[in-house]
C-alpha cells in the first residue's frame, strides 16, 4: 500500500525531522490561571492533541510580557516563575515523537482596554473608529522600548527551551505588534523601525536572529504572517513576499500563511464547503523561497490535503478547529477511518443577529470545546449559536463581547 503524503516525514532546514505532514495550527485556549500561569488543564489538553497524532502541535497565544496581554487567561512567559508546570506542558506534548511549539506574541495596541491602560504600539495610531470603545489609543515606543520587547521575545524562547519545548512561533500575524510593525499604515515611525520596508521588517528580523543567535541551530523558529492585512495601503502580498524571502534566507524553518486582522478578519472567516484560504499565495510564494510553507484554513478532505501536497502548495497541513471536534484526526486519517470533516454552522435563527454576533458565537463555541478535551470529555458537536453566548456571558459578563482572536 503506497504511503499517503500526509503521512510522509518533513526535514526543517535545521535538519529536525517531523514526522509527517500534520500541523496544529495556534488556538488562544484562555486557559491560564488568575496569574497567568498555565493551569493543568493545558497539559492535559495537549497531551491528548499530541497523541492524536499530528507532526507539529502549536500553543495558543503566550504573551512575551505580563503587563501587555492580548485577553484574559493568556498564558505569560517573562520569567521562570513556571518552570516546572510548563516542564510537564512540553512532556506532555511531545508524547508520540511530537514536536511542541510555543506561539509567542506581544498585542500591542490590540490589548483591551479593561487590560491595558495605554498600550503600546510603534506609533501613536488607534485603530479602527469602531474599536475604539474595546481599545485605548497606544502610546508610540521609544527606540530603546522596541529593543528591550525584542530582547523580551529572546528571554521567553530561552525559558522554553529550557522547559524542553521543541521551538517557538512568533506570532507576526492578526494586526499584533509584530503585524503592526510591518505596516506602513500602523508603523509611521521615524528611527531604523520605521520608514522603509526593509526598517519595517527589522523588528521581526532581530527578534528571529536574535533567538536564532541564542539557542542554536536545532531550536526549531517558525513565524506566522499575513500574506496581507487586506487594508488598502497597508501590508500587502508584495510587502509579505519580501520579507519571507528575507526570512527564508536566514534560515527560518517554517512559515505559516495567514492573512487579516481585526479590521479585516479573513482569519475567522468560515467557508461555506471545502475552501483552503491562502493557498493560491502559499503557492506562488514556493515557487520562490527554499523554507517550508504551512497553510492553515479550509482543509476539510484528505483528497484536498493530499491534492495540496502532492502539487507543492504547501508542506504541511494546517488544522485548528477541525482539531478541536477531532483530536485524533491526523491518526484517524492516517489509518483510513475518516477521510473527511463536517464543521457546525452555528445559528441563533436570527439573521441579524448571526451577522452581528458570528465571531463571537464561534470563537466561544471552540473555546468551550477546547475545555471539554482538557477535562477529559469529548466535544460537542451542535449548531445552536444561543449556548456559547449564553454560557460565555454567564461565566465572563459583557467583557468577552470585546474584538478576540482565535487562531
Amino acid at each position: 500500500m503506497n504511503k499517503l503524503e500526509v503521512e510522509r516525514s518533513l526535514i526543517l532546514p535545521n535538519n529536525v525531522v517531523v514526522k509527517n505532514r500534520f500541523f496544529k495550527s495556534a488556538m488562544s485556549e484562555t486557559l491560564a490561571d488568575r496569574f497567568n500561569s498555565p493551569s493543568a488543564l493545558l497539559v492535559s489538553l495537549y497531551k491528548q492533541w499530541a497523541e492524536g497524532g499530528a507532526g507539529i502541535v502549536v500553543t495558543g497565544n503566550i504573551m512575551i510580557d505580563r503587563d501587555a496581554l492580548g485577553e484574559p487567561g493568556n498564558v505569560v512567559i517573562d520569567d521562570e516563575r513556571d518552570l516546572a508546570r510548563l516542564k510537564e506542558w512540553a512532556a506532555a506534548g511531545s508524547i508520540n515523537n511530537t514536536k511542541v511549539w510555543v506561539q509567542l506574541n506581544h498585542p500591542g495596541r490590540q490589548s483591551p482596554r479593561s487590560l491595558s491602560k495605554e498600550p503600546v504600539a510603534p506609533s501613536a495610531l488607534s485603530l479602527d473608529k469602531k474599536y475604539r470603545s474595546f481599545f485605548s489609543p497606544p502610546r508610540e515606543l521609544t527606540t530603546e522600548e522596541v529593543k528591550e520587547i525584542i530582547q523580551k521575545f529572546i528571554r521567553s524562547a530561552q525559558i522554553i527551551r529550557k522547559a524542553g519545548f521543541n521551538g517557538v512561533q512568533i506570532h507576526g500575524a492578526h494586526g499584533y505588534l509584530v503585524s503592526q510593525f510591518l505596516s506602513p499604515l500602523s508603523n509611521q515611525r521615524q528611527d531604523d523601525y520605521g520608514g522603509s520596508s526593509e526598517n519595517r521588517m527589522r523588528f521581526l528580523i532581530d527578534i528571529y536572529s536574535g533567538i536564532r543567535e541564542v539557542l542554536g541551530p536545532d531550536f526549531s523558529i517558525s513565524v506566522k504572517l499575513n500574506s496581507s492585512d487586506f487594508n488598502e495601503g497597508g501590508f500587502n502580498e508584495k510587502a509579505a513576499l519580501k520579507v519571507m524571502t528575507k526570512l527564508s534566507d536566514l534560515g527560518i524553518d517554517l512559515i505559516e500563511i495567514s492573512g487579516g486582522n481585526y479590521e479585516n478578519p479573513r482569519m475567522f472567516a468560515e467557508a461555506d464547503g471545502e475552501e483552503v484560504f491562502f493557498i493560491d499565495y502559499a503557492k506562488k510564494l514556493k515557487s520562490v523561497i527554499s523554507s517550508p510553507i504551512v497553510v492553515t484554513g479550509g482543509f476539510r478532505t484528505l483528497l484536498t490535503m493530499e491534492k495540496a501536497l502532492n502539487e507543492k502548495k504547501t508542506d504541511m497541513i494546517g488544522l485548528a478547529r477541525p482539531l478541536v471536534l477531532y483530536p485524533d484526526l491526523p491518526q484517524r486519517m492516517m489509518e483510513g477511518k475518516l477521510s473527511e470533516v463536517t464543521m457546525p454552522r452555528l445559528t441563533t435563527n436570527i439573521p441579524l443577529l448571526d451577522g452581528k454576533a458570528g465571531g463571537f458565537m464561534g470563537i466561544s463555541y471552540y473555546e468551550q470545546q477546547i475545555k471539554r478535551i482538557a477535562d477529559g470529555k469529548a466535544p460537542v458537536i451542535h449548531e445552536n449559536g444561543w449556548k456559547p453566548i449564553f454560557s460565555t456571558l454567564k461565566a465572563h459578563g459583557l467583557s468577552v463581547l470585546m474584538p478576540r482572536r482565535f487562531s
